[in-house]
């Protein structure tokens, strides 16, 4: 699991599915960080939406289920550097606009993403938490 936790720590980009309300698939790619080996934090920032953030359909598919999944993978023509991270878990919006788990799940945030240390995540942005059930991966050849 320690190697697992590692590439998702370095990874600038995942792939968060959640469920409509019909039990069908969303997904869609997010910025993220990992705080701990069993916690990862997600934010709805600033970048042009359609809607407002707490009618995106990520808000409320977790609203509805909280059931989630996280992908992390790399790609390269050489397949032997070939590997994927797979998370499984519950999702939850942070609650509050000033507790502890706000402030610290921002700072982590705008610590590991300048384009949010530079004004893209607001702090009252719509912050998700997914709590680590099962991570699995898969690589084609021993790191």
């Amino acid at each position: 699991m320690a190697d697992h936790i590692g590439r998702l720590r370095t990874a600038r980009i995942a792939r968060l599915s959640t469920l409509d309300g019909d039990g069908h698939p969303n997904v869609l790619p997010v910025c993220f960080v990992v705080d701990g080996d069993r916690m990862i934090y997600t934010a709805v920032d600033r970048k042009r939406k359609k809607v407002a953030p707490d009618q995106l359909a990520r808000v409320r598919n977790i609203q509805r289920h909280g059931r989630v999944a996280l992908v992390v993978d790399h790609y390269e023509e050489d397949w032997q550097q070939l590997w994927y991270v797979l998370v499984r878990g519950l999702a939850a919006l942070v609650p509050g606009q000033s507790t502890a788990e706000r402030v610290h799940s921002l700072a982590l945030l705008r610590e590991k993403y300048p384009q949010y240390r530079a004004g893209l995540l607001a702090d009252d942005a719509p912050i998700i938490r997914i709590s680590i059930e099962r991570i699995t991966g898969w690589e084609s050849k021993a790191s």
